[in-house]
């Protein structure tokens, strides 16, 4: 029998085999084969610091223990309907790419068109940018191959419950991951090495049938009595297809606008605005660990904070970098955009994280569709002309002259200043007044959802809105995974392409 089982503890440095005579312990059963399914950190007392792991193992002996579940991922049945064009997947983050990896898989040959370049290319681009030069709109931290995640941290955490999960976190491996990704608590690849990854996976779809145009933004639709059968590239090129998977990023406003005037029913959503806090990664270690020098056998510390103030708005950390570094992710010319970035060493001295404040609808300055749109780049084009970006110590933070207070909406402001005291409660030294504030993070999540129904479907059939820009993800997790789970109801629906 395979059994699981959880609150089994080692000592930070202790041997991983040490594992199996810690559950014959506790089980009084002998362990046959054993594999670890998820390793986290127990710092609450810092002078016992654990390492906690669940183990999926097998043994003769029958126990009083959950079974191990299977975890192998299984490919959809196939439909019966004929296809008379191979399905077009228009972006290639991990939405767009496990979509058009799956559907590879299965036979269909799908076509994804991207309108950044291929990584090799848009590395150059973007790093010729960090170093002052010109930012070019469509090869950028927000558009091309791997989409914003590829200069990131690399996380793969994600709050949602799918068993899915595990078919990303393994192609992930096949591709050139770290196998810890498979059962570390809080999994990241690192900008550096998912880069490599990307590349991987585009030639696995290309193997398996598929095909990647770069350079190729969607520009408009073509459509009869309500149904898909088409799309434009670049204004000039059409593509005959009856099934688009809409994988767009959070930053494809042009394309979002097209839609909206295209008649995809889409709504409004809340979103974050705020900025990008900086600290030594040294007193992120101390007040995590009690001793920095534990970083070097459990890592960099992170964290994750929260407030709900007064008023009833949220302030909270996100997407935190440990040992990372701020950088510049617009892609429109006079907009500033800060973002985290980390490589898979986390080596450097600065850990940072988003410090947001929940956005509501009603803060919106129109009822139009795309207005939280319109309400990011108004805090956009104040940063660039304040700074591009502006910076300030905590200290600073709200005086008159402060330019990164200047960037945001007043009760951004109003809420971060109440939150860090209690914060600084919460995390020793996070409230200290040399923090730095870089503004402005806009583009935690899509300010935009495009409504669609049970089958995946928008009310333009042959449409399937998935993934961050559509308002469905937040994250490479969350989004890889709506990109198997949409490739699924194409591939549910219809058969595989006929040569």
């Amino acid at each position: 029998m395979h059994y699981r089982i959880h609150q089994i503890k080692l000592k930070p440095g202790e041997d991983k085999g040490a594992i199996p005579g810690k559950i014959r312990k506790k089980t009084g059963a002998k362990v046959k084969d054993w594999v670890i399914r998820r390793e986290s950190i127990d710092a609450r007392d810092k002078a016992d610091i654990r390492l906690v792991y669940t183990v999926d193992f097998s043994c003769d002996k029958k126990l009083k223990l959950d079974k191990a579940p299977d975890l192998n991922y299984r490919y959809p049945e196939s439909g019966s309907a004929g296809l008379a064009h191979r399905p077009v997947i228009a972006g290639f983050g991990p939405c767009g790419m496990f979509a058009a990896l799956i559907l590879a898989e299965m036979g269909y040959r799908p076509l994804v068109v991207e309108r950044g370049k291929a990584m090799e290319e848009r590395v150059l681009d973007v790093e010729r940018f960090w170093k002052g030069g010109p930012l070019d709109e469509e090869s950028n931290v927000q558009f091309g191959e791997g989409g914003a995640g590829t200069f990131s941290d690399g996380k793969l955490t994600t709050g949602i419950k799918d068993p899915r999960i595990f078919k990303v976190l393994e192609t992930f491996v096949a591709a050139g991951a770290d196998s810890r990704i498979l059962y570390k608590q809080k999994p990241h690849i690192g900008t550096d090495v998912l880069r490599r990854i990307v590349v991987n996976l585009r030639e696995q779809i290309r193997e398996k049938g598929g095909e990647i145009r770069f350079s190729s933004k969607m520009t408009d639709l073509s459509m009869e009595e309500g149904r898909l059968t088409g799309i434009e590239v670049n204004g000039e090129e059409r593509i005959k297809t009856e099934n688009l998977i809409l994988a767009l990023g959070h930053s494809s406003r042009d394309t979002l606008r097209m839609l909206q005037g295209r008649g995809l029913v889409m709504e409004p959503k809340p979103f974050s605005i705020g900025v990008r806090i900086q600290h030594p990664q040294e007193w992120i270690d101390q007040a995590q660990y009690g001793d920095p020098a534990l970083a070097q056998v459990l890592g960099p510390a992170d964290y994750k904070l929260n407030y709900h103030c007064k008023n009833g708005r949220g302030v909270y950390t996100f997407c935190m970098c440990p040992g990372g570094q701020v950088i510049m992710a617009a892609s429109q010319q006079g907009m500033t955009v800060t973002n985290g970035m980390s490589y898979s060493q986390r080596d450097g001295k600065f850990a940072n994280s988003g410090l947001l404040v929940d956005v509501r609808v009603s803060d919106f300055p129109s009822e139009d569709m795309l207005a939280g749109v319109a309400f990011q780049e108004q805090y956009e084009r104040l940063a660039f002309e304040k700074g591009n970006p502006p910076q300030v110590r905590l200290k600073g933070f709200g005086a008159p002259e402060d330019p990164v207070a200047g960037s945001l909406p007043l009760f951004a402001v109003e809420a971060i200043k109440e939150a860090m005291p209690v914060l600084g409660k919460k995390l020793k030294g996070f409230d200290d007044p040399e923090a730095l504030l870089i503004g402005v993070e806009s583009r935690s999540s899509s300010p935009v959802r495009i409504l669609r129904g049970s089958h995946m479907e928008a009310n333009i059939q042959g449409i399937y809105p998935a993934g961050e820009g559509a308002g469905y993800a937040g994250g490479i997790m969350s989004a890889a995974v709506d990109g198997i789970k949409t490739a699924e109801e194409v591939a549910g629906r219809f058969g595989p392409m006929k040569e």
